[in-house]
């Protein structure tokens, strides 16, 4: 037989072997596989959320955290270390070694401001540390938080470009928004939604389940391909609100912070300084703006006070407990010593308690203030499955000891974390402090030194940007020598920062004002780490050059243009594609549990829900559509033979149940909301289009019900109303569901009845 033509390239790519006719003619070829050095090390990233600089018991903290303090002394710590001063953005540069306007996550991944800075997306032509490490042969496996998709796309259709799996997991399990419930947390695993595997009442929390998960994905891993390092990302709730933790670790600090924040910054801070975490001669900064001396607050402030920072405590102590199963495990399976480990903060401790601290985060998130009596009541369900607590700013600058301000701001109190770098095997210097200037997007270039890896100039057929971090690697065997980090920018909702040379300019934005009133405060950072002597007056020309060095960066890596646009305008204003833009919406039972970024706009807007049901006894109840948690929301249920609508408007109910119970067979059971000024209006349920009950609303949410989302036919997770047990399920037949929404806050549509 003659030999067959010269065989092209398929689709499989270019073939090095030769095809016959036959297979006695041809000689067979494989491609190589992606293979790392036998000692390649496995690489472990943990990022905790809202954790301030002090808060770690080797940082500063008497908060009990043994196993991170057991990475520390093991490892370095590094006390000169800076994030984005905000969650989506800090894990965007985390994972791209980028600054993070240039991927595209100005802020969250909530909102799309309509410039390239602000898509609320990672960019393709970043590829983030988990697509490089798979491709270079690694196991790429993630838990926990992930808020760096457009949340609007979190929903069971999609598009899932931006989901933990397309950007670089193989393996995913967590939550996708800023926050959730640790008790109830919205849970997806891989690219679907699941339940959590058991109940608050038999002892689940999501710290735990996260590190079940992590154990359970390197067992899989290492069992299977013991020869193949593995990518672990780690990225806890904790210690972001609701502060939540199981009741032996809220019991564990009764009393622990009785001496108040004042104090507290105190210890902290001559503990930093005896510790070196602080050079000496630090100051400690002032108190922030609105922050009261401790012992100037009344008897129940300051026992209200107290007991959320508790909350916090418990809650990062709880999670240090699983981090260190989770080191245990490694070293039960022989990867510890050959695991780089790095832990850090994502930004400081957060001012979003209030003043006054808060039990309702959606409180915060609407511009609202809670009745203080009214948390003083409930101060025994903080930390518990019954509140959403954070705690108050006096708490969270002491989180942020020595520094001023908080998370959001370009202070260091908003942009210096904690990090802890971790390798048994490949450290030779440990237990020592590094004071080198350092940002989070230096991390990925650091991994891929320690890998001998390269970034890839072209991703998938995609022209990459450059890294714009600086390996820290040198500073492991030389604790004395320079920074190479040459400049870095910070901005965030109009706050603005830049260093440089060992300088630092910084202004607070007032949100709505001009940003040509700022006032730049200049601080030397070499010699004043906590920024508490301003130079701006008596050295202008270093203020001068410092401010012209950040316009330049700025338009370096895509700052522009500044934006203090806060969430509830950007809420308003749902992205191309978002399945918020219609105004009508019809969902069917047996639908996945649908985010609340996703959910039908009712917020202060008419509106009107039909439930399409038909009931074969008056027994069949249940819930149609709910919608929230413990915190806010609202639910349209049947119960005892009668349509009920709860709306919680932050732990106060409206409620309207039916005047008459309700006929048997087919039905179109409705609510209607009908304004009545600006954030008020009425309530009225129709049974059949027959009216059927009427209430008063006096107050809505205008911007938000919070994170948890929506379900149709049960309420599952945190539960919207009292009124019921579990998920109380309709055991009717249920057809669906119909919403029509007014387009805009202003607008009426079809709601009006004359009845």
């Amino acid at each position: 037989m003659t030999n067959a033509s010269p065989h092209p390239p398929s689709a499989n790519g270019t073939f090095h072997g030769k095809i016959g006719t036959t297979y006695e003619e041809s000689t067979p070829w494989w491609p190589e596989q992606p293979a790392p050095p036998e000692d390649t090390p496995n690489v472990v990233v943990i990022v905790l959320d809202d954790v301030g600089f002090s808060d770690l018991g080797c940082f500063g903290s008497d908060i009990e955290t043994p196993a991170m303090d057991a990475l520390a002394t093991g490892g370095l710590r590094y006390t000169n270390f800076h994030t984005t001063t905000l969650c989506s953005p800090t894990r965007a540069s985390l994972l791209t070694g980028r600054n993070h306007h240039s991927v595209g996550m100005r802020m969250l991944s909530n909102f799309d401001t309509g410039f390239p800075s602000g898509r609320g997306r990672v960019t393709k032509a970043a590829a983030m540390l988990p697509e490089v490490l798979r491709d270079n042969g690694f196991n790429t496996m993630a838990v926990g938080k992930w808020h760096l998709a457009p949340m609007e796309q979190t929903t069971a259709s999609g598009p899932y470009t931006q989901w933990p799996l397309s950007r670089g997991f193989e393996r995913y399990y967590g939550f996708l928004e800023a926050e959730t419930d640790s008790f109830y947390p919205e849970l997806f695993y891989d690219n679907h939604a699941v339940a959590p595997p058991k109940t608050p009442e038999e002892g689940y929390h999501l710290s735990e389940d996260l590190v079940d998960r992590a154990i359970e994905f390197v067992t899989d891993q290492t069992s299977v391909t013991p020869e193949k390092p593995f990518f672990m990302y780690m990225a806890f709730g904790a210690a972001h609100a609701p502060h939540q933790a199981p009741q032996e670790y809220l019991e564990k600090y009764r009393g622990r912070f009785d001496h108040g924040w004042d104090v507290e910054r105190e210890t902290r801070h001559a503990r930093q300084i005896e510790r070196g975490i602080l050079p000496p001669g630090t100051e400690l900064a002032p108190r922030n703006p609105g922050v009261e001396p401790f012992d100037e607050l009344s008897d129940d402030e300051q026992k209200l006070s107290v007991r959320l920072q508790e909350a916090y405590a418990a809650m990062l102590d709880h999670t240090d407990h699983h981090i260190g199963r989770f080191m245990e495990f490694l070293e039960r399976i022989g990867q510890l010593e050959n695991t780089i480990t790095i832990l850090l903060s994502d930004n400081g401790a957060s001012q979003e308690g209030g003043q006054k601290g808060s039990l309702n985060p959606t409180a915060f998130q609407n511009g609202l203030s809670e009745d203080f009596d009214e948390m003083l009541a409930r101060i025994d369900e903080i930390g518990t499955t019954r509140a959403h607590a954070n705690y108050p700013w006096g708490w969270a600058q002491a989180g942020n000891t020595p520094f001023k301000r908080y998370k959001q701001n370009t202070h260091e109190g908003g942009v210096r974390c904690p990090l802890i770098v971790n390798w048994p095997r490949g450290l030779s210097r440990t237990d020592e402090n590094r004071q080198q200037f350092h940002h989070v997007s230096d991390i990925m270039p650091t991994l891929l030194e320690l890998l001998d890896l390269q970034a890839p100039e072209v991703y998938h057929g995609i022209p990459q940007m450059p890294l714009h971090g600086t390996s820290m690697a040198y500073t492991f065997d030389e604790p004395t020598a320079p920074t190479r980090k040459e400049a870095q920018y910070f901005e965030m909702f109009g706050h603005r920062a830049i260093w440089h040379d060992g300088w630092k300019a910084v202004s607070f934005h007032q949100r709505g004002s001009s940003f040509d009133d700022d006032q730049w405060e200049l601080y030397h950072h070499d010699t004043d780490f906590s920024e508490c002597n301003d130079l701006a007056e008596t050295q202008p020309e270093q203020l001068q050059k410092m401010v012209a060095r950040f316009w330049v960066e700025a338009g370096k890596y895509d700052v522009l243009p500044l934006d203090d646009n806060g969430f509830a305008l950007r809420a308003k204003i749902p992205r191309p594609g978002s399945p918020r833009r219609r105004t009508t919406f019809t969902y069917y039972p047996g639908m996945a549990h649908l985010p609340g970024a996703a959910v039908p706009p009712v917020m202060n807007r008419a509106h009107r829900i039909t439930a399409f049901v038909d009931r074969a006894a008056a027994s069949d109840e249940g819930v149609l559509v709910s919608l929230g948690n413990i915190s806010s929301g609202y639910v349209l249920y049947v119960k005892h033979n009668r349509l009920v609508y709860e709306y919680n408007f932050l732990g106060t109910r409206y409620t309207v149940t039916s005047q008459d119970e309700l006929p048997l067979g087919p039905a179109e059971l409705t609510f209607d909301f009908i304004k009545t000024g600006d954030v008020k209006g009425v309530g009225r349920l129709y049974v059949s289009g027959m009216p059927a009950g009427e209430t008063d609303m006096p107050q809505v949410l205008p911007h938000f019900f919070g994170w948890q989302g929506l379900d149709v036919g049960r309420d599952t997770l945190s539960p919207s109303s009292p009124s019921y047990d579990g998920e109380f399920a309709f055991t009717g037949t249920l057809e669906r569901v119909v919403f029509d929404v007014a387009p805009d806050e202003e607008g009426t549509g079809p709601f009006e009845r004359v009845d």
